[in-house]
């Protein structure tokens, strides 16, 4: 029962990568060139998503790999290792660039605003269109990358209102007070993605799914006389995975057996469930999972 929902080819992560680390330099240099704190800050999240976005690339292929004899589900949990890794690079960078804006904030340094334009301008084209192309994956890593991207673009523009202003008026302090407000904002997001990730890999319930009323469905199938040890967990924030007990009458016949079968593979599609394993227990039967800590 498994379906395959992914919307982003390798092609166009490959593009969003290249889009996103070549513009990364070149901040990097504009930052110095315009001693520009903000420009700074937005390329270092530029190199995490680019990070992100090459850990993604590669696990696109990588994932895509069948079970084998170590990794029986396949390999498409790795991708969750990049949306771990993408994170706590984030944060420490936006704890470093934080802690350099305070430091400019008490000490403010001149900034150059027409290169702060001519980057920002730059900088909402590059990662809107990199961002585009992440539009509409479910995959945890490649969401994380995408919100990353789209809050640059508001970082852009932040940075392009800033160097207009500063073209009329010099005041030194906006430009680190940017950085920091951009900073935290995008640090926010991180945070909130790094949870989810953490709920993912400790096998969480994912967000948006109901657990009682995948139960409630269950136990609604006709034959089925109750269902327990339901658990639902994410491979990676997109293959979620289904196993449940089913309890039916002990006089139920195989087409019987088929219905419910055919019923649960309905309830597979309506969830959105790329994998399920069902086992079907006759009401006089123990269930051997009854003194199982995992209840």
């Amino acid at each position: 029962m498994a379906h395959d929902h992914s919307h982003n080819s390798s092609h166009s992560i490959r593009l969003a990568f290249f889009l996103n680390f070549v513009f990364a330099v070149f901040e990097i240099i504009g930052g110095f060139l315009t001693n520009s704190l903000a420009i700074i800050s937005t390329a270092l999240h530029d190199f995490g998503d680019s990070f992100s976005l090459g850990l993604s690339w590669y696990l696109d292929k990588y994932s895509k790999k069948g079970k084998d004899k170590v990794f029986s589900y396949g390999y498409r949990r790795f991708s969750l290792l990049a949306a771990l890794i993408n994170a706590v690079i984030l944060i420490t960078g936006s704890l470093f660039i934080i802690n350099e804006a305070i430091t400019r904030v008490i000490k403010p340094e001149h900034s150059n605003a027409k290169g702060m334009i001519l980057f920002a301008v730059i900088g909402v084209a590059v990662n809107g269109v990199a961002a585009f192309r992440m539009k509409g994956s479910k995959a945890l890593n490649i969401q994380v990358v995408m919100w990353h991207l789209l809050d640059d673009v508001l970082g852009w523009a932040a940075v392009l209102i800033i160097g207009i202003t500063q073209s009329f008026q010099d005041i030194h302090v906006l430009d680190p007070i940017l950085s920091i407000l951009i900073t935290l904002y995008v640090l926010y997001k991180v945070l909130g993605n790094f949870r989810k990730t953490i709920a993912l890999f400790l096998q969480a319930v994912p967000e948006g799914i109901d657990i009682d009323e995948i139960e409630s469905s269950l136990r609604a199938i006709p034959k089925v006389k109750s269902a327990h040890h339901t658990h639902v967990w994410s491979m990676d924030g997109e293959h979620h995975v289904l196993t449940s007990h089913l309890v039916v009458d002990g006089k139920v016949t195989k087409e019987d057996i088929l219905d419910v079968k055919c019923a649960v593979q309905a309830l597979t599609d309506k969830y959105d469930l790329s994998h399920t394993t069902v086992e079907i227990e006759y009401e006089d039967e123990s269930c051997r999972m009854e003194n199982a800590p995992m209840a």
